[in-house]
């Protein structure tokens, strides 16, 4: 009697199943890991995520393949960085995907540096000036107040797409500026008196400008230019004397910033600018820990 009663319960419960089917998750691709973080950490449970581009590429510099093109063909939401950072390879990728709904302007299309205001705005495009972008420094991911902006409209924007999960989404969000805000004045204070920091290129500058902490120079003398020795011997003259780090990530050349090491008696550290391909939130705000105290740790 008991196997018969069981044998009709679960009978009943697949048929409550079929005629209540769990809702398909929102099929996100995100170009960089730190959007990925940004979609898991807003979505949670309800989306599915395919990155683009690995924490160890540089988003600038990728070829359109065909992984990317089916991917973004089955999306129900693209999300990019955006500020031309992708622009070398992401228009290609959604040409042969062939998806309208997630084409620029449309609801499937989510870019976050439109939804906040980016530094160094205006520039306009001169290759003689390196790989500027006119909308303004793409890097914004390394500021977390910012991307807590951005993790709001994100939540927005799901929203639409799938009204079952709003509020989900909306808490999860709010979760997320609400744990940066913890953060950022620890930082803040941690930082305080930093005498410096040379970068490779401009994807700290929103670091440091987050902790007030002076860009001293960049290892390419400009944005994308790989550096040379004239520039590396002007950069040591410049910076004699003073303190202060060299910060540069994975995917760069060592080179150069062990020349102005050596010549500069300063400590140079390589890390991982974007964050792990599964990283959530709380990841994020640790992998921003560990850049803020390589700031901190410059000799004084």
């Amino acid at each position: 009697m008991i196997r018969k009663l069981l044998a009709t319960n679960a009978v009943l419960a697949a048929a409550v199943l079929a005629a209540n089917p769990a809702p398909a998750a929102v099929r996100v691709v995100a170009t960089t890991s730190s959007m990925g973080m940004l979609a898991l950490t807003v979505g949670g449970d309800a989306v599915k995520i395919t990155v683009l581009s690995p924490p160890d590429r540089d988003a600038h510099f990728l070829l359109a393949r065909p992984s990317m093109m089916v991917a973004l063909r089955r999306a129900d939401l693209l999300v990019a960085v955006g500020a031309d950072l992708e622009v070398g390879w992401l228009p290609a990728a959604l040409r042969g995907a062939n998806n309208g709904k997630i084409l620029p302007g449309q609801p499937g299309y989510f870019e976050g540096a439109a939804q906040i205001e980016l530094i160094e705005a205006g520039d306009a495009p001169d290759r003689s000036r390196g790989d500027v972008h006119p909308a303004g420094n793409p890097h914004y991911y390394m500021d977390p107040e910012r991307m807590a902006q951005v993790a709001l409209a994100l939540a927005g924007r799901l929203a639409a797409l799938d009204a079952t999960n709003a509020e989900s989404y909306r808490t999860n969000a709010e979760a997320f500026a609400k744990a940066t805000a913890a953060r950022v004045p620890g930082w803040k204070e941690q930082a305080a008196g930093a005498p410096g920091v040379v970068f490779y290129h401009k994807d700290g500058n929103y670091l440091a400008g987050l902790l007030d902490v002076p860009m001293l120079a960049y290892v390419e003398p400009l944005p994308g230019i790989p550096p040379t020795a004239s520039h590396l011997r002007q950069v040591v003259q410049r910076l004699e004397g003073r303190k202060g780090i060299i910060l540069y990530n994975t995917y760069h050349s060592k080179d150069g910033p062990a020349f102005l090491a050596k010549n500069l008696g300063w400590e140079e550290r390589q890390l991982q600018l974007e964050v792990d391909l599964d990283a959530d939130g709380t990841a994020y705000l640790d992998h921003l820990g560990v850049w803020v105290s390589a700031v901190a740790s410059a000799s004084r």
